[in-house]
């Protein structure tokens, strides 16, 4: 029976502050609907991020080398963990390689035998520039290793980046949900300020302040579920449908682990977590300042 007397007092107290309670939920709305555009922006960057590092190759050129003696730098390449790829390129594939990157012209320089043999190493995905650097002074100490190259500034560049974006990004998600939860909690507070009388006479027959709190985190909940789905309703729409039909390339965008409701799930339950600590922050302290008598 407490349980159908929680559930209707925390439905009925939408009703009861309609203007604080829309306000709470638009502002819920829009805290989530933020926070669900930069995550979904921000896994985006940093899906290219990840593209763009992995064309970020090591390039290891040899000196005149036998085959055993490139079969063992090719082994010990990759006995390193970080390596995620390797591509040996034969001097006379080096040639080629020459003359489709630049083009007519090139294949009077390209027939002298100039070209080192070397190897194209792929580096995992998880590594910093300071990794990557530390293991390209390894391979410089192969014997037989005539240079090492790779775009350092393109990989420093890519991680600074994607720090600022991390650390921009954070600071405005937990700017937003804080203004949410205090929006949320001014709500609560005006709902319990209306129902004072209510509150003193429920503790004079014995409620305790557990019991009367209860219906105030039903609805704290509801706003957050509320304000959730539309949420979801809006990016999903926006996504799918209303940003790719003027911009094309946003149909290339992708979804958190390939699926729409993966993100869906996160922002309606980030949204009822806000809205249920939202009430229970404002029903904690005004409930238990309520004087019984007054």
């Amino acid at each position: 029976m407490s349980a159908v007397y929680v559930l209707k007092e925390g439905i009925a107290g939408l009703g009861r502050a309609k203007l604080a309670a829309f306000t709470s939920m638009f502002s819920l709305f829009i805290a989530v609907l933020l926070i669900g555009v930069l995550f979904q922006v921000g896994y985006n960057a940093y899906e290219v991020a990840q593209v763009l590092r992995q064309q970020v190759e090591v390039e290891i050129f040899l000196q005149d080398l036998n085959e055993p003696e490139t079969h063992r730098i090719e082994e010990l390449i990759l006995q390193k963990p970080e390596v995620s790829g390797l591509t040996y390129i034969s001097k006379d594939s080096a040639s080629k390689v020459f003359q489709q990157e630049f083009g007519m012209g090139a294949e009077a320089i390209a027939s002298l035998d100039f070209l080192p043999a070397s190897f194209r190493v792929v580096m995992s995905d998880e590594l910093s520039v300071a990794q990557v650097d530390s293991l390209v002074q390894v391979f410089r100490g192969y014997a037989g290793v005539d240079e090492v190259r790779f775009n350092l500034a393109l990989l420093e560049t890519i991680e600074e980046r994607m720090e600022l974006f991390v650390i921009a990004g954070a600071s405005i998600g937990i700017f937003i949900l804080l203004v949410a939860n205090i929006l949320v909690f001014n709500t609560i507070r005006l709902t319990i300020y209306a129902k004072r009388d209510l509150i003193r006479a429920m503790k004079l027959v014995g409620a305790t302040n557990s019991f009367i709190r209860r219906p105030f985190l039903v609805e704290g909940v509801l706003q957050g579920l509320i304000a959730g789905s539309c949420a979801v309703l809006v990016i999903t729409f926006g996504f799918e449908w209303l940003i790719p039909r003027y911009i094309p390339q946003a149909a290339e965008l992708a979804w958190p682990y390939g699926e729409w409701y993966y993100l869906a799930g996160g922002i309606v339950g980030l949204s009822i977590i806000m809205g249920w600590w939202g009430s229970r922050w404002a029903a904690r302290k005004f409930i238990r300042d309520t004087k019984v008598y007054s």
